[in-house]
């Protein structure tokens, strides 16, 4: 088989990929959505006349190892297929396969779990067939990625009231999926106070109350909230978005537009495009891609075109 077009256009290159495809699979994610799908996408796979390398992972630290050393193979592509967190973990070993050589695989994506923002935001469809048309069609881009400390993002850093909540949906048994947030929202809600931020912003200081301060290198989180409504994973900069205070009553009736972007129009909200935030203040924990960074201080900064994955 030939080896793909990389003739650049359009924002990407494009060209059917060909070799040997390694799947990365969590196969409970999604309720086991992923274990569904995947004789299907095995089939496919090989019917388009790719090599095929399955590996499924039981745990976290598996799946780390497995996407560590797919990233190392001879692969053309490593699609990784699970939730937002298995794609967390796609996304920070494929980043880091690239930047050490050329050569390296690109990442494609195979959403399966609950919320799969990280494919809302970069137009990958969120079903796992439609996302495999994107592998297989050969079409990929170099995007931008968020980092923090070690860890890059494709999505959001929250760092307040939304911090609060993805951190109390994480700690939830019941219900699963996407459908904890807005149990947890009403949970946290109900004592929240405003927090008290300390602001770097592109080596400005700047000091500030406020409900939240999300940082997006795409727009979703939380199963679909577009807190950074205009990010562009292309534009070498990252979104910020400052909730300024407000009363509970006032919040809750923000939260309905907060997943089509509408509320931006608020006078309690603020938009900034930076390069590099750093975000501080008395019990601050970060979170990125849902995955907990650790405590405040965190600075975030953006990282151009680092990221060669299949996109549409």
């Amino acid at each position: 088989m030939p080896p793909p077009d990389r003739t650049e256009g359009a924002g990407g290159r494009r060209g059917r990929p060909s070799g040997k495809i390694a799947l990365v699979v969590n196969p409970s994610a999604g309720k086991g959505r992923a274990q569904e799908f995947l004789p299907e996408i095995a089939g496919r796979i090989r019917d388009a006349g790719h090599e095929l390398d399955i590996w499924l992972s039981r745990n976290y630290d598996e799946a780390h190892r497995l996407l560590n050393k797919a990233a190392g193979s001879d692969a053309s592509v490593v699609a990784v297929m699970g939730g937002d967190g298995m794609l967390h973990l796609g996304v920070n070993e494929l980043v880091r396969a690239q930047v050490d050589g050329p050569a390296a695989p690109t990442l494609g994506l195979i959403p399966a779990g609950t919320g799969n923002d990280l494919c809302r935001g970069l137009d990958v469809p969120t079903d796992p067939l439609g996302a495999l048309d994107v592998i297989l069609s050969g079409h990929e881009r170099a995007i931008d990625l968020a980092r923090v400390g070690d860890a890059y993002i494709g999505t959001i850093v929250a760092s307040g009231f939304d911090a609060m909540v993805n951190r109390r949906a994480n700690d939830m048994t019941w219900p699963k999926g996407s459908s904890r947030y807005p149990l947890a929202l009403m949970s946290v809600l109900r004592t929240f106070e405003p927090l008290h931020y300390q602001l770097t912003i592109d080596g400005v200081p700047r000091t500030l109350d406020a409900m939240l301060i999300a940082v997006g290198n795409t727009r979703c989180y939380g199963g679909g909230i577009r807190i950074c409504p205009d990010a562009d994973p292309t534009d070498g900069l990252l979104d910020v978005t400052i909730i300024h205070p407000v009363g509970r009553p006032t919040l809750l009736r923000l939260m309905p537009s907060l997943y089509t972007g509408g509320f931006v129009g608020a006078s309690c909200v603020e938009l900034l495009r930076v390069r590099e935030i750093t975000i501080d203040g008395p019990g601050l924990v970060g979170f990125g891609d849902g995955e907990m960074l650790g405590v405040a201080p965190l600075t975030v900064t953006q990282v151009p075109a680092v990221l060669r994955v299949c996109l549409p």
